[in-house]
């Protein structure tokens, strides 16, 4: 895969997940980790937001983009 494919799709995937699939989401049962189904999806998305930015970054200094 390209890899401003794959920046991109990083970049976007939190966003067009957490937008678009809320009203799927939008929902109380079931109940994960006692929460919510709505209030688990967002509080996983909190999670993997920077883990999608952290993946960015390493493709970034790969290529030699950022200085260490």
């Amino acid at each position: 895969m390209n890899k401003k494919v794959l920046i991109f799709l990083l970049f976007i995937l939190p966003f067009a997940l957490q937008l678009g699939l809320l009203p799927i989401m939008n929902r109380i049962h079931p109940i994960i980790l006692g929460l919510p189904l709505l209030h688990f999806w967002l509080f996983a998305w909190i999670i993997l937001t920077p883990v999608c930015t952290w993946g960015v970054y390493k493709i970034h200094q790969k290529e030699g983009r950022f200085e260490s």
